[in-house]
């Protein structure tokens, strides 16, 4: 899954929460996810900051579901996990048994697949602490990051009813 389709998919209070996140702990990175999206659609960033919050949200979420934005869409999930959902990243590898730099960024290579019963366990655990839609966009994320995705991932989100997007 892009992040086209993630943001086609997800819940708009999802995106609401990590630009919720971004203006509040980093708003240079919300400021340029702006500029960006509106330099993409042709348009003066002034366009969107003269919206009501909640207009501005709609926009950059509605945006953000085009495949040309795909780029941008990765970048702001990547710096929103990396940031602002480190212990769920930690505990993930944690559970995982996949080394980590104590704040959720893999150190060395990716395992070439992952342990199914490990998997299960891991994600039993970590959507009962976690918002389960957020941890849902983490799932896909990282599955984003092997050619193909993880089968056993793969399978995991489309079997389980709790690691829904919407």
């Amino acid at each position: 899954m892009k992040s086209h389709e993630i943001f086609t998919a997800v819940d708009p209070a999802v995106v609401s929460a990590i630009l919720d996140w971004f203006r509040a702990n980093d708003k240079n990175v919300y400021k340029s996810a702006v500029s960006t999206l509106a330099a993409n659609r042709k348009l003066r960033p002034v366009f969107v900051q003269k919206k009501s919050l909640g207009e501005q949200y709609a926009w950059i979420h509605k945006t953000l579901q085009i495949k040309a934005c795909d780029a941008i869409g990765d970048q702001i999930l990547q710096a929103y996990l990396l940031a602002g959902q480190q212990s769920m990243l930690g505990m993930f590898c944690d559970g995982l048994g996949i080394p980590h730099d104590g704040k959720g960024s893999v150190v060395g290579d990716l395992p070439r697949s992952l342990d199914k019963e490990r998997l299960d366990a891991t994600v039993d655990r970590l959507v009962d602490v976690f918002d389960p839609k957020i941890f849902t966009v983490y799932l896909h994320c990282f599955n984003m990051q092997v050619v193909g995705g993880y089968p056993a991932l793969t399978e995991k989100i489309e079997s389980d009813e709790r690691l829904k997007l919407a």
